[in-house]
């Protein structure tokens, strides 16, 4: 370790010490992370939430909400001046314009901070007066945080396992003959280094765009300013032994550069500072794209479990070894693709999910849980009758035909084993049922006074993620 690595590391615990030590005579903060896997919804869920506590006449399953807790809530400025805000305002104008649309995805790391004002409740409302809590909410892509798993592994066991992956899925044939055609232990060329690179880069692509889940490095996919760069122009080679000049060996240098540029100082910064979490997964989306997607995304549910610190964050443990998150949430979204029938058995899938990640990844301490919600409900439910009995679906507008349709995506089973052993076996679809999905486009809404967007669930997830602290 460098004399400069040593001295961030004492000036970081010596940070930690600071903030433990004066957080008593200070407003308390929670650290909430946002981030989900293949276009989950994490934008809308901000931003739902943030609307949804400003006005908090639909958050019945939220006590602080429901007693009358908060008297207030207001956005103020973000603590941390270097990161760009979370665009609420437009994004909110955008969900409830007379022809609402959907906001853009994330595409890099954000924060916002909204403010509540609380009034103690119960035997000690007389004794105490009003505090504030302020809620810094971060921001972030999913595949950012399925990076933090390169950390643990070197260049030759991460192409190992990347191209065990890439046999079979989409994209992943092409990627694999260009790789054929290029000799590792030859003398570097730049050209060939890119070949492989934008090959990589477009079986990832396409990959996420099928609905798989563990799409790393997750920057190939989200470049931003590095686009080009050699911190990007890498890939998995077949071999692990490379002479020096040779293009194996180049590859394997920007590999461990990239975790030292790219993955470390995100989790230093950013990642290792979060108390609670919320991760949202399109669970529906991963169903329909067939076993071999649920199979990936309960392995990334274990690769996620493993990059949190277990355990509370008690005042030691804070000066001695860093801040830990104290709670998990895996959320699966779009419930409003079903009728609210199917709900338990989309939470039970989840839930089953969760059980088999933790167990994989031996996670131990944080408090976890599944659910399933829609941060912003786009459909109503129906009963039609279709001839042999009737019919439980959901009514919404299409996204880029707006017109009404009624949709049924397929009967979910009620044991989640149904899904899950076939996923674990290896089966390439479903043998007795194809479940479908819709893209529905955000429904007009006329809101009441004090009331924030219609959701699914949001005031259960807020109660679980944030209930405690309040």
């Amino acid at each position: 370790m460098g004399l400069a690595a040593i001295a961030d590391q004492i000036t970081r615990r010596v940070d930690r010490v600071t903030e433990t030590l004066t957080s008593p005579f200070s407003d308390p903060v929670i650290r909430l992370g946002v981030t989900g896997l293949s276009r989950a919804g994490k934008t809308v869920f901000i931003t739902s939430l943030v609307a949804n506590l400003m006005d908090r006449g639909r958050m019945s399953q939220m006590r602080a909400a429901a007693d009358g807790a908060i008297q207030t809530a207001y956005l103020q400025p973000q603590p941390d001046d270097t990161l760009p805000r979370f665009e609420f305002e437009d994004h909110l104008r955008r969900l409830t314009s007379p022809t609402p649309s959907w906001p853009e995805g994330t595409r890099h790391i954000s924060e916002l901070r909204l403010s509540l004002r609380m009034q103690p409740t119960g035997l000690l409302s007389g004794l105490s007066g009003p505090r504030t809590v302020h809620l810094d909410i971060i921001d972030y892509p999913g595949e950012w945080l399925l990076d933090l798993g390169l950390l643990d592994v070197n260049f030759a066991e991460w192409s190992k396992q990347a191209i065990a992956r890439a046999a079979g899925r989409p994209g992943g044939d092409a990627f694999l003959a260009t790789l054929g055609s290029i000799s590792a232990t030859e003398k570097l060329d730049e050209t060939d280094a890119q070949r492989l690179a934008k090959s990589f880069t477009a079986y990832l692509n396409a990959s996420r765009e099928a609905g798989f889940s563990d799409c790393t490095p997750g920057r190939f996919l989200l470049p931003g300013d590095l686009a080009g760069s050699p911190v990007l122009t890498f890939a998995p080679l077949g071999d692990d032994k490379f002479p020096r000049g040779s293009l194996g060996r180049e590859l394997e240098r920007r590999f461990e550069s990239y975790k030292r540029n790219i993955v470390k100082p995100f989790f230093r910064d950013h990642f290792a500072k979060i108390d609670r979490q919320i991760v949202l997964l399109d669970v529906l989306g991963a169903i329909h794209a067939g076993p071999p997607a649920v199979a990936d995304l309960r392995q990334a549910m274990a690769d996620i479990l493993g990059a949190f610190k277990p355990g509370r964050n008690a005042f030691l443990t804070r000066i001695f070894q860093g801040r830990r998150v104290e709670k998990i949430l895996f959320a699966a979204t779009k419930a409003d693709h079903l009728h609210h029938t199917q709900h338990p058995q989309l939470t039970s899938i989840t839930e089953a999910l969760l059980r088999e990640a933790r167990d994989k990844a031996r996670f131990a301490g944080a408090k976890t849980s599944a659910m399933s919600i829609a941060s912003l409900r786009t459909t109503v439910e129906e009963t039609v009758d279709q001839g042999d009995g009737p019919l439980n679906v959901v009514k919404g507008q299409l996204l880029g035909t707006g017109k009404q349709a009624a949709f049924y995506p397929g009967a979910l089973p009620t044991d989640p084993s149904h899904l899950l052993a076939p996923a674990a076996d290896g089966a390439k679809e479903w043998l007795d049922v194809d479940y479908q999905v819709m893209n529905f486009a955000p429904a007009p809404l006329t809101l009441r006074p004090g009331d924030g967007p219609p959701h699914i669930r949001l005031d259960r997830a807020a109660e679980f993620l944030l209930g405690d602290r309040l």
